[in-house]
């Protein structure tokens, strides 16, 4: 019976261990009005890591799952009564640190605002 309960507790720490974390699919550009005017240029930067002790270990997500929304809405405020972007660029650069990865997501675009 101990055994029984050992195999359980192993199987399930495992299978919570290896579960992963996700997020909600990100649409970056929406669909553009049919009457708008352009702005100007906007960019917008969001930034995440994953963290741990070595590089097959990186599982612990501080800030990873939404930074491109973050990146997205960094980019509309940069720009002042924009309400939306077209011509959207996604870009994403890494870099180790100590203890984990950055991710860093960078959105540029023309900032645009509905007319009605």
């Amino acid at each position: 019976m101990s055994k029984k309960i050992v195999s359980f507790s192993l199987i399930g720490l495992s299978m919570f261990i290896l579960s992963g974390c996700s997020s909600k699919e990100v649409t970056i550009e929406n669909k553009q009005p049919e009457k708008y005017e352009i702005l100007g240029k906007a960019k917008g930067n969001g930034n995440g890591s994953l963290a741990a002790l070595a590089t097959a270990y990186y599982f612990i997500p501080l800030g990873l799952n939404d930074r491109t929304e973050r990146a997205y809405a960094d980019a509309i405020r940069s720009v002042p009564g924009a309400t939306g972007l077209i011509n959207v660029t996604y870009s994403e650069d890494w870099y180790w640190w100590l203890i984990g990865t950055n991710r860093s997501v960078t959105i540029t675009g023309d900032a645009i605002r509905e007319i009605k």
